[in-house]
């Protein structure tokens, strides 16, 4: 049997990326053909994680062991087979490569092959420039937040006059009349 998934980038419109891999591979050999598919260098830290049908993410395979805790169930690339937790076609899933700007592809399960078998895994499908393996944090945070227009007027008129509220910042209601003017007796 044999896996084949797609990787794309919300980054790069035309990236594509196709690869297949044993079922029984792990994830850190899954995480080796992409580094080597996309042309990146393995010194970052990077995690895949199980993903259900809107991408919400829901199992995390971490590179390195992250939790000593034997109470919560952890996984590790290099120890977790792929088929221990990817089993249905369309299965989604999210491989973070720069942790600082949570980065990522998003892959799917796009056929699984029987019938046949490999060792490895193979890139079978190239399609465009893969995204920079980093940013700088600083220029990620300004492109991210350029959009975000928070000029004088972004709350709303700034040309009001606090004499037009009460005490309360109700304008109109006086406190004279009685008590409140929504009691029950007025409807």
């Amino acid at each position: 049997m044999i896996y084949r998934f797609t990787l794309i980038s919300d980054e790069v419109d035309d990236f594509v990326r196709e690869i297949q891999i044993s079922p029984e591979a792990t994830f850190y050999d899954f995480h080796e053909a992409i580094l080597k598919s996309v042309g990146y260098k393995d010194d970052q830290m990077t995690s895949f994680f199980i993903c259900d049908e809107d991408w919400e993410k829901e199992k995390e395979i971490t590179l390195e062991e992250m939790d000593d805790n034997s109470e919560i169930d952890s996984w590790v690339m290099k120890d977790t087979h792929i088929d221990e937790l990817v089993e249905d076609e369309k299965q989604k899933l999210i491989y973070v490569f720069d942790y600082m700007t949570e980065r990522c592809f998003f892959i799917e399960l796009s056929e699984i092959i029987t019938g046949k078998d490999m060792t490895g895994a193979k890139c079978t499908k190239k399609s465009g420039e893969a995204p920079a393996q980093t940013v700088d944090f600083d220029e990620f945070e300004a492109k991210n937040n350029a959009a975000i227009d928070l000029d004088e007027n972004f709350y709303g008129d700034q040309d009001f006059d606090l004499e037009d509220f009460d005490r309360d910042g109700f304008g109109g209601l006086d406190e004279g009349s009685g008590g409140n003017p929504y009691d029950e007796d007025r409807y």
